[in-house]
């Protein structure tokens, strides 16, 4: 994680742009709250820094896992601007080497969640991998297959920079690259347009079962967004996982299976080489989908209509969860800007999948700061609960 460690920092006039950052203002904490917020903004992305004290009463700097934009090299350069204008006076950073050459190919080919939710893609036919790791499957079927476009999706940031590099370096054009949770973004792209989803090698999560890819709500949401025909592949060296999904797989109507052992593909990741070496067995279920689904409307506006009284706010602001039958919400965190403005942690939505956000209030108005949520039913009910919580 990109972070500088400073001594001390000067607060300066906000908004104020410095070169292709804006620095919006400076949210301190006031309930439930140990950190300083930073609001930014690069080429209309909102995204917050975070200033802590740790142990040593230093102050680390360093990007909001919530709000925090892709590439890497766009943080390490906000925290550097950042730190220019604020005179920090630092002790250490991990910043140094700022190599911006594949910058600009990053933000042809790096697309946002509003990108996808605003104006999916249709001109081609599509085909996803999820987790797509060091990008060899990926990249190899993408060169293979021009005239399809692919979306690989990834939330570890190393592999997301390795691959947006070799998309350049090999001028790959039809590749788009998702930095998001999987589960949930399926749940928003148009009905029977994919002809092939991959999961190679997901994390198993034996402990943790509710965090696997595969699941039986992800399986319906696979079969809506494929074509008639079209496939989901799983592939994993985990016998428990493949035991696991072949059970849920089962349970489907109106689809074909296809199971194979140790089988040989045209390509293989890293993860299969160092599998193949030990000797592990390799287990794969294709699931040919047999139907054709009904369309999907994703067109709900996440506004917030009635104006708001930010001192009750703060007087009532509870940070007990609140639990739902299919939904849940929690306030987690509020800090304040000034008298007229506030900032909002909270967290809502699928119990086993569960939206991170930040609400910004000001002069009575509220909105979501950085990404709005996805429209799914879970999260439309919690933002209409939201929106009656806040009115008190």
């Amino acid at each position: 994680m990109p972070h500088i460690v400073v001594k001390e920092y000067k607060e300066f006039i906000t908004p104020i742009k410095k070169d292709d950052f804006e620095f919006l203002w400076f949210a301190k904490p006031l309930i439930n709250a140990r950190d300083t917020l930073v609001g930014a903004s690069y080429n209309n992305q909102k995204f917050l820094l975070s200033i802590k004290s740790n142990k040593k009463d230093e102050l680390i700097i360093k990007s909001d896992k919530v709000t925090r934009i892709s590439p890497t090299i766009l943080i390490k350069r906000a925290l550097k601007e950042f730190c220019q204008m604020a005179e920090c006076e630092i002790l250490r950073t991990n910043i140094n080497n700022l190599n911006e050459k594949h910058l600009q190919k990053s933000d042809e080919f790096l697309k946002g969640i509003d990108f996808f939710y605003k104006n999916f893609p249709k001109d081609k036919e599509i085909w996803i991998e999820i987790g797509f790791g060091s990008g060899r499957h990926l990249l190899y079927q993408a060169k293979k297959n021009l005239n399809i476009l692919f979306i690989g999706i990834e939330i570890h940031k190393p592999s997301i920079e390795q691959v947006l590099k070799q998309i350049d370096l090999q001028n790959i054009k039809n590749i788009l690259i998702l930095d998001y949770d999987a589960r949930t973004f399926l749940e928003f792209v148009p009905s029977n347009i994919v002809g092939k989803i991959f999961v190679h090698f997901p994390v198993p999560w034996d402990k943790k079962p509710h965090r696997r890819v595969i699941s039986k709500k992800f399986i319906n949401e696979a079969k809506r967004v494929l074509k008639k025909g079209g496939t989901l592949e799983l592939r994993t060296d985990s016998k428990l996982y493949f035991d696991y999904s072949l059970e849920l797989f089962l349970e489907e109507k109106k689809i074909r299976l296809e199971i194979d052992k140790n089988k040989e593909l045209e390509i293989s990741s890293k993860y299969e080489d160092r599998w193949k070496r030990l000797q592990k067995d390799i287990y794969d279920i294709k699931m040919i989908n047999q139907e054709i689904s009904e369309p999907i409307d994703i067109g709900f506006d996440f506004k917030f209509t009635k104006e708001l009284d930010i001192e009750k706010i703060i007087n009532s602001f509870d940070t007990k969860p609140k639990v739902y039958s299919d939904f849940f919400i929690h306030f987690e965190k509020i800090y304040q800007i000034d008298e007229n403005r506030v900032l909002i942690k909270l967290s809502f939505g699928d119990f086993s999948n569960p939206e991170h956000r930040y609400i910004f209030i000001q002069n009575k108005k509220a909105l979501y700061f950085g990404n709005i949520p996805f429209a799914s039913k879970a999260n439309i009910k919690s933002h209409q609960e939201i929106e009656k919580i806040l009115n008190g």
